[in-house]
């Protein structure tokens, strides 16, 4: 369990966490000269069953509040300080909102320098206390009066500690790791140290780690765990990670950043969040509202972009923040808002969505989306942004700090469907499916002569619009259970056929042969057959066009078709020849070498490929294009 003291300065957070563990978190030298905690403070103890309690000392002077941000993101529960003397000062007060604003809901209240009140006294700051903390998630927080001086208290508050030790429930542990990073520092021998909270996940000695948003990749030399070496780290806990690669040095990796398993790598500059405004501020928040963010050990500038009405003082509503530079963060995780004078604290809340668009922000399927992205539980969060509209599997594990494998049990849970990397809800496929049917009922209502509908055109005709690679799937899904037809870049539904007529089917039948066998390459032209038959060339080209529509034939040049299946042939043999060219490029006259016609002929083919988008030219040189290649499979 992770402990955070707050309170005002001077209440004895650090004298008290001295006495509960006999750690003095007075660790710099400035510290000890001016009587208060300036940085974080950390201390160590097993309370006395058996567990390594952490306590993060953070600092009560306001001008260094941030440094409290940096330990409060990590803590499980805190410690809220009173002294009996003083009783709730504005530094307490602004230490209890920004708990409460970060979801903190477990904590202790210590009524310190008990030995400088009477009765009386302790009543009416105890009195105080609860009043302070009757709006937030401490209500219930139990008030211990204590002593560091006397020892009044200390078993007392020790005890509390340990049973709330045993109610911790412990942190995802089986996801990718981050660790949010408040220190870096060389140590002698060992090198480059960097310390902070574990967020999620566990880290072991030798793992390969990321330092975002940087992108540093790092190994894992040495691992420190609440005090005490260890082979791994995990969430929950405070570690120290010995780190080592190219370019990772102290310079390198500073407070704010985060390590984190590499697949988790993915910066942002851009959120859509949650915001609660504090009561206390003077007016509503507005567009472009400057502020400072802070969010575990990360401080930024942002600015604040209300997705509806400027929200009130006392009141909540979704933001997009738009920060000065790119930060690692996941959704769910929670911030504070100050002002730019670091003078007071503005709000605070939840990151929802780590990709959100610049423009259109506040249409109504954004505001969906970040209502369902508002859901705590990943599966019931899938389901509500599926039922929205597809969503990016592998992109809404990782914004969540999910491991990849937990997809299948989370969509499962979620009963969602899946087409490559997007999910989509039931109702969403089985409308994609109705609306691919009714286009292509009207396309061939409308085209009773063509072959089908072009893939893209089709793409683009329906929604949702699905990326050209999961489109090509959804098809191919599509028919392999038997739902619609393809036909290279042409769909169609299954019993949708271009009818040749019997003497259209006779006269092609004469000219198959003269398009297969030894001259395949080389076909004859309309001109050759119309000759060789005694008919119109009108006639052949009439026929042959239909028979290119039927997907029997290609046009290769004017007049000059080629059997489908020897078009399929000669695609192969060029990709043949680019994987046998060093880097993939190759000439016209190792095509024509390989099909064994003309120098003419060759280059009319390949000019067909390029004109399709299967083949790429430079110059005198091509190479195949990748996003094309299955232009003529069927």
């Amino acid at each position: 369990m992770i402990v955070g003291t707050a309170g005002h300065i001077d209440h004895g957070k650090t004298a008290l966490v001295k006495a509960l563990t006999g750690t003095d978190a007075d660790r710099l030298a400035e510290e000890k000269a001016r009587g208060i905690t300036i940085d974080l403070g950390f201390a160590y103890a097993d309370l006395g069953a058996g567990w390594v309690t952490g306590f993060v000392d953070v600092p009560g002077h306001e001008r260094l509040i941030h440094t409290m941000l940096a330990g409060a993101g990590g803590i499980d529960m805190a410690l809220l300080v009173v002294a009996a003397d003083d009783g709730v000062m504005p530094q307490t007060r602004e230490h209890l909102a920004i708990l409460d604003l970060l979801g903190i809901r477990r904590g202790i209240v210590a009524l310190t320098k008990a030995d400088l009140a009477d009765a009386l006294r302790r009543e009416a700051v105890t009195a105080q206390i609860r009043a302070a903390l009757a709006q937030t998630g401490l209500a219930d927080a139990p008030v211990i009066a204590v002593s560091a001086l006397t020892g009044e208290g200390i078993g007392a508050l020790r005890d509390a500690l340990i049973a709330a030790e045993a109610e911790t429930l412990a942190r995802h542990a089986a996801g990718p790791m981050r660790l949010a990073v408040d220190r870096s520092f060389t140590l002698s021998g060992a090198g480059t140290v960097v310390t902070g909270m574990m967020l999620t996940g566990r880290v072991a000695v030798e793992d390969v780690v990321t330092v975002s948003p940087s992108g540093l990749t790092a190994r894992v030399r040495g691992i420190h765990a609440q005090n005490r070496k260890t082979r791994e780290g995990l969430a929950g806990q405070r570690c120290a990670l010995n780190l080592t690669g190219d370019g990772i040095g102290k310079e390198a990796i500073h407070r704010g950043d985060v390590v984190l398993a590499p697949a988790l790598h993915a910066p942002t500059d851009r959120i859509d969040a949650e915001l609660m405004v504090l009561g206390a501020e003077p007016k509503p928040l507005g567009t472009w509202f400057p502020a400072r963010l802070h969010s575990h050990s990360v401080e930024v500038g942002a600015r604040i972009v209300p997705l509806g009405d400027p929200i009130a003082p006392g009141e909540r509503g979704p933001v997009q923040l738009v920060l000065d530079r790119a930060i690692a963060a996941a959704v769910g995780d929670r911030f504070i808002l100050r002002d730019t004078s670091a003078s007071r604290t503005i709000g605070g809340g939840t990151f929802l969505d780590l990709r959100p668009p610049a423009r259109k922000r506040r249409t109504p399927e954004r505001l969906a989306r970040i209502a369902a992205a508002r859901e705590g539980d990943p599966a019931r969060a899938l389901a509500a942004l599926a039922a929205i509209g597809p969503v990016d599997l592998p992109a809404f594990l990782r914004d969540r700090s999910l491991a990849a494998e937990a997809g299948p049990a989370i969509m499962a849970a979620a009963g969602v469907e899946v087409i490559g990397p997007l999910v989509l809800s039931g109702n969403a496929l089985r409308g994609l499916r109705a609306a691919v049917v009714s286009t292509l009922e009207s396309f061939h209502d409308e085209n009773p002569d063509l072959p089908g509908m072009g893939r893209e055109r089709l793409r683009m005709a329906i929604l949702p619009r699905l990326p050209k690679d999961v489109f090509l799937t959804f098809l191919r899904q599509e028919a392999g259970a038997g739902r619609v037809g393809l036909d290279g870049a042409f769909v169609h539904l299954p019993g949708h056929e271009v009818q040749l007529t019997p003497e259209d089917e006779a006269l092609y039948r004469r000219i198959l042969p003269g398009l297969l066998g030894e001259h395949r390459f080389r076909p004859p032209r309309v001109r050759d057959f119309a000759h060789d038959f005694g008919l119109d060339e009108r006639e052949i080209r009439r026929v042959m066009k239909l028979t290119q529509r039927l997907g029997r034939t290609d046009q290769i040049a004017h007049d000059h078709f080629f059997a489908r299946p020897v078009t399929r042939e000669m695609v192969a043999i060029i990709r043949d020849i680019a994987a046998e060219a060093a880097d993939g490029w190759f000439t016209a006259p190792a095509f024509r070498d390989r099909v064994r016609n003309g120098r003419k002929v060759a280059i009319e083919i390949l000019d067909f490929f390029d004109r399709h988008g299967l083949t790429l030219r430079r110059g005198d040189l091509r190479r195949i294009n990748p996003h094309r290649i299955d232009l003529f499979d069927g």
